[in-house]
């Protein structure tokens, strides 16, 4: 069994993209950050995840905000502390694959804006995926991470992890994230996962989970024992939960152990003073629900997320059929197994979700079968890390179509797009390569945007709605 490694942890502090998403829905507007970053930028966390994600989206279609104005004010006050970002590798912020060309000039804007940290990661951990955003990111000067979803399975060994991460070492990257989105990572496998990624690697490890099953604050310390190098966190007013471990206890806890944070619990507490009467706005308006704040070890037993949980119950109460839950839950292990294992975190999870409830709502499996089961069976998102059934393969694309499966990059198969949402974007008010790339991204949400733009520009009154209404819905 591997010894404990002590040496201090370093604290990613989350409370701006990851523990916002995850209990709000992404709806904090750069307002509402402003006066503690300052203060902020004086704890000396590792970093501050504060862009990507579905950051992006919601500043346009929500908060009526330009999320690259919103990077700039961000670093113009982050100084001392790296600003970090969540990348879908070839996806960047969307679902589906992008060119090289648009993933190469999206990273390099990015940092050119102000990030300084880039977590890119691929929901099939299909390492072809990652490499135009990595490149990218180290031509620009900036630290690349790669983050590998953790999941559970057969083909999840620790020889896999401790290969993989090998890999991830020859590949350039500057350090290594376990990404954790359900969690599903129980305290001793926290430890000898972390113990087989440091054989497999010398780089840092980062270790990013949520609280979603009530074991991630004893993770953290069993990560650490093994030599985990930081650990995500979240300012305790927007901690726990669907979120991650509270910053301030977990500082608290490694105080005076081999572990010790070193950060200053005063300017934390400032910190989390700071955000707990924000927090008590988003309870009393709606934005943050009670349920996202408990813990629900279910999530060990079916390994979903609980975004996939929530969407799920939601397509089955709009068919009059909330009682048929457990069976959908019962079947999303088939439906993972029968696609090749993979992880369930956006846009997988959606995919084995929605089929699940499908399979079940029809009574016979894959007798329908979403676009995006079809895109995930015909390879157009990479490569399950194990092989397909062969004979659900064929009920889903048809026999004629077995032979047409993309066993290349499929980036490899889209042609260079920059210059055809140039010129799209400039036609629906694009006024910079900031504003092409974010037409790119979400293009009917972007020409939205620039049309309030450019009628708020024009003196049109179009005073941003209150918490109750348009910029922060339920």
């Amino acid at each position: 069994m591997a010894e404990q490694v002590k040496h201090p942890v370093k604290i990613m502090e989350t409370v701006l993209r990851d523990a916002g998403q995850s209990l709000i829905a992404t709806r904090m507007p750069i307002e509402e950050m402003l006066p503690i970053l300052d203060t902020m930028d004086k704890v000396g966390y590792a970093a501050v995840e504060c862009w990507g994600g579905a950051t992006f989206d919601s500043c346009l279609r929500f908060l009526h905000e330009d999320p690259w104005e919103r990077l700039r004010i961000l670093k113009s006050h982050f100084k001392n502390t790296p600003t970090q970002m969540l990348l879908r590798g070839q996806n960047i912020l969307g679902y589906s694959h992008y060119a090289d060309d648009v993933v190469d000039r999206f990273v390099k804007k990015s940092v050119e804006n102000g990030i300084d940290r880039i977590r890119i990661f691929d929901c099939l951990n299909d390492l072809r995926n990652l490499k135009t955003a990595v490149k990218a990111t180290k031509e620009a000067g900036a630290h690349a991470q790669i983050a590998l979803v953790y999941t559970l399975g057969s083909a999840y060994t620790l020889e896999y992890w401790e290969n993989i991460a090998r890999e991830i070492e020859e590949m350039g990257a500057d350090s290594l994230c376990i990404k954790d989105m359900s969690g599903l990572l129980r305290p001793q496998q926290a430890f000898e996962l972390v113990s087989a990624l440091k054989r497999g690697t010398k780089l840092p490890i980062d270790l990013h989970t949520h609280y979603t099953s009530g074991q991630a604050s004893m993770t953290y310390w069993k990560a650490a024992e093994a030599g985990a190098d930081i650990i995500d966190c979240a300012t305790t007013p927007f901690s726990m939960g669907t979120s991650q471990p509270s910053t301030d206890v977990m500082v608290e806890a490694f105080r005076g152990t081999a572990y010790d944070t070193g950060l200053d619990q005063k300017l934390l507490k400032e910190v989390s003073d700071y955000f707990t009467p924000y927090r008590e706005q988003c309870l009393k308006d709606g934005l943050m629900s009670t349920k996202v704040l408990g813990v629900n070890t279910r999530t060990m037993l079916y390994q979903v997320p609980g975004g996939m949980l929530s969407n799920m119950i939601k397509q089955l109460g709009e068919q009059g059929k909330s009682d048929k839950l457990t069976e959908v839950l019962e079947e999303v292990p088939r439906v993972r197994k029968d696609l090749g294992e993979p992880p369930l975190v956006t846009p997988s999870s959606q995919i084995v979700g929605t089929q699940a409830v499908m399979n079940v709502l029809m009574g016979e499996r894959y007798k329908m079968c979403t676009q995006q089961t079809k895109d995930l069976v015909m390879g157009k998102y990479g490569q399950t890390i194990k092989p397909m059934d062969e004979k659900v393969v064929e009920k889903i694309i048809g026999k004629e179509n077995m032979d047409k499966r993309i066993t290349c990059r499929p980036a490899d198969l889209i042609p260079p797009a920059m210059d055809k949402f140039t010129e799209e974007a400039k036609a629906h008010g694009a006024k910079s390569e900031e504003d092409v790339l974010s037409y790119a991204s979400f293009p009917q949400v972007a020409t939205d945007f620039f049309k309030w733009r450019e009628a708020q520009q024009s003196g049109v009154d179009l005073t941003k709605a209150d918490s109750k209404n348009k910029a922060y819905p339920a």
